[in-house]
């Protein structure tokens, strides 16, 4: 159900994700915990991953596997783990091991975030019109170049029959406590069965998005704790798209300039960009680990 892959020697913090199937195990394990542990390592926090499905799916309230992080904290209560306070991160996140905790700070009262519209480090809609180009011109001439993704949070939560909210995260990182949370969150998977429909196929980011902002306790996160490479490619690295999976190191160059100037670097999405986490190891030389500790 979970394995345990490092706990903290003192802190009970731990970060948290959803690696089911070889496939998606072996990927977080071969490119993105190298990095976790070496943060951890640092930050004295412990990684626990769920490795198979937390409900059967015969289960009417069954749903894509992501749905799943909603059951974390009570899955970790039954079986008395001694965690207080838990980081879900989706397992295609690298992250900057100098990189401050996430923890300090945290309001174990509340749920922390990062926006994915707000206090950005590059304009939103002049991004998005970039990355729609980008991918019409380089992926598919079949790529719209006006969609859903320009959609306001207005027309997002409406799309859903839902009360619009004052702002959107993704829902690939969020920072919660086991005890004030866990039976909140469990109720929010429930109440929604195996036949819901959202704009991500069944995906849980636009119910999140209103379940989170709508219970009101939230405590909003640097952009940097979860810079989206969708944003980052668009705006700083849009050479890439001229080289395709070809250039493996510059590659993992813009990769690692973009985590020397973030925290924790998201790939979510299913066009080709977002697998270009799966290429190397970031910093994992002698000479960038200085540069970066130095940086």
């Amino acid at each position: 159900m979970f394995k345990i892959v490092k706990k903290p020697l003192f802190s009970k913090n731990y970060l948290s994700t959803i690696a089911i199937g070889d496939n998606y195990y072996n990927d977080w394990s071969k490119y993105a915990l190298p990095t976790w542990i070496k943060y951890c390592d640092k930050n004295d926090l412990g990684i626990v991953v769920i490795t198979n499905d937390l409900i059967s799916k015969k289960n009417p309230n069954w749903k894509k596997a992501t749905w799943q992080k909603l059951l974390l904290g009570k899955t970790f209560l039954k079986n008395n783990l001694d965690i207080d306070n838990i980081c879900y991160l989706d397992t295609d996140i690298l992250i900057n091991h100098q990189a401050p905790n996430i923890f300090d700070g945290y309001d174990k009262e509340k749920i922390a975030v990062v926006s994915q519209r707000k206090n950005l480090e590059q304009p939103l809609n002049e991004t998005l019109r970039k990355l729609a180009f980008l991918r019409h011109n380089y992926y598919s001439k079949e790529y719209p170049l006006d969609s859903s993704l320009f959609m306001s949070s207005d027309e997002m939560y409406k799309y859903h029959k839902l009360d619009p909210q004052k702002d959107t995260f993704c829902a690939g990182l969020f920072v919660f406590n086991l005890e004030n949370h866990s039976n909140l969150m469990k109720s929010w998977f429930e109440k929604y069965n195996k036949n819901i429909d959202t704009l991500t196929g069944g995906g849980d980011q636009p119910i999140l998005n209103y379940e989170f902002l709508n219970y009101g306790k939230i405590s909003w996160l640097s952009y940097k704790f979860q810079a989206l490479w969708i944003y980052e490619i668009a705006w700083k690295y849009p050479f890439l798209y001229d080289y395709g999976r070809d250039n493996q190191s510059l590659i993992l160059e813009c990769i690692e300039a973009s985590l020397t100037s973030n925290y924790f670097l998201h790939f979510a999405g299913s066009w080709h960009e977002s697998e270009m986490w799966k290429i190397d190891i970031v910093f994992s030389d002698t000479k960038k680990e200085k540069k970066l500790k130095e940086y």
